[in-house]
């Protein structure tokens, strides 16, 4: 794998890391009595027998608060919104596995337990270790959005996006979005592929061509676009 390809990975990583660390913590606040419903979506009445199910799995969540750091306030008397607890389970799990995996892969010591936030921040510090492992970066990669996706789905998150004028540069069509979370512009046409043989959207189909701060010149000059366009981009609200 090529260098700029290693890179592109890299980024990556950096990003979802980064989205997931900001996001995590606001999973605890939904496990709060009186949290509503996004927007123009009904709360689900329980089902009839699921009584003992929804204890356990307040049980569950406590232990999660106590092992993670987790705030709950009011847990007492709350009922516990299944969707959210299994989220946290399944986020807090893959988390704690992917740092053990991405440890032992790097020959260093079993980690020591730690709130999830801080074994992302432990993961992110050896991203120089990480890139000597292509396979490695990939999988950090995949599980990092994989569980940054889930969270945001989970809070009714739904990322900004603005419409780039020019098409683009691999594809032709108008499909260039920026995203301003992540400071970066994607070509979001599902059928596009670029013709570099070590880029992502080469062979995953969740993936899309993506060009990083840095890389703005580059598409400018390809896709018809300015660079200033860009920059506004970044600070206008979701379309």
């Amino acid at each position: 794998m090529s260098d700029r390809a290693v890179d592109r990975i890299l980024t990556d990583i950096t990003l979802w890391t980064a989205a997931l660390a900001r996001q995590f913590p606001e999973l605890a606040e939904e496990l709060a009595p009186g949290r509503r419903s996004p927007a123009g979506t009904a709360p689900t009445a329980p089902h009839p027998g699921r009584d003992e199910l929804i204890r356990e799995l307040r049980r569950e969540a406590l232990l999660l608060e106590q092992r993670h750091g987790l705030v709950v306030p009011g847990h007492g008397a709350a009922p516990i919104r299944l969707h959210v607890s299994d989220a946290i389970r399944d986020i807090t799990d893959g988390v704690v596995e992917l740092e053990e995996a991405v440890r032992a892969r790097l020959g260093l010591p079993r980690p020591g337990r730690a709130p999830v936030v801080e074994r992302l921040r432990r993961t992110i510090a050896l991203l120089d270790e990480i890139a000597a492992h292509a396979d490695l970066a990939r999988h950090v990669r995949d599980e990092l959005r994989r569980m940054a996706r889930r969270c945001a789905r989970t809070l009714g998150d739904t990322e900004q996006v603005v419409r780039v004028s020019g098409r683009c540069p691999w594809c032709d069509s108008v499909s260039l979005r920026a995203f301003p979370d992540r400071r970066a512009v994607l070509c979001v046409n599902p059928a596009c592929t670029c013709t570099d043989e070590e880029c992502g959207c080469q062979d995953d189909p969740a993936y899309r061509h993506l060009w990083p701060e840095a890389a703005w010149g580059e598409l400018t000059d390809a896709a018809g676009c300015r660079t200033e366009e860009l920059e506004a981009a970044m600070e206008e609200n979701p379309c």
